[in-house]
């Protein structure tokens, strides 16, 4: 495995296994309520990621960008999984047509791809994942929390990544 911690909430992936990894890392810690919000230009592995979150909640459905149909529900896991692209959003009106304020927060974890330009209209309480292209695989994976649940659950990651570094 390349997930390699470079310091403390700074990760460098070498490959899209690796940025699907943390995913399974960061899984068996999330609570209901658990809101991530994913950063990073299109194709640096902000799906790939939440593949990987929900494999190890138990969810055996295949994880695909949520592109066109703005947001796919994973619930055959441990709890259950809401994926959202706001990609597309131009206006924070849209949001509620999306569905989001029926689960952000509430039952399940919620990972929103896209979700920093609305971030002011969402929730204060969040885990920002913001992933950044280093090289033609490699990744840099940054997390940014948001409030005192954010925060623990940061450190957590942090405690289960160098525990396998």
């Amino acid at each position: 495995m390349a997930l390699v911690r470079e310091a403390a909430l700074r990760y460098r992936s070498g490959s899209q296994e690796d940025t699907e990894r943390f995913g399974e890392i960061v899984a068996p810690l999330l609570a209901d309520g658990d809101v991530l919000v994913l950063t990073g230009g299109l194709g640096v592995g902000k799906t790939h990621f939440t593949k990987g979150v929900s494999r190890a909640l138990g969810d055996e459905h295949p994880v695909t960008s949520p592109t066109f149909a703005l947001m796919a529900v994973h619930d055959g896991g441990r709890i259950p999984l809401f994926h959202f692209d706001l990609y597309r959003l131009e206006h924070a009106y849209e949001l509620e047509d999306t569905g989001i304020f029926d689960v952000l927060g509430y039952e399940g974890a919620c990972l929103l791809e896209w979700g920093e330009q609305f971030q002011d209209e969402l929730t204060d309480e969040y885990l920002g994942v913001v992933i950044t292209r280093t090289g033609e695989h490699e990744r840099m994976v940054a997390l940014e929390p948001h409030g005192s649940r954010a925060a623990e659950l940061a450190a957590a990651v942090d405690d289960a990544v160098r525990a396998i570094s």
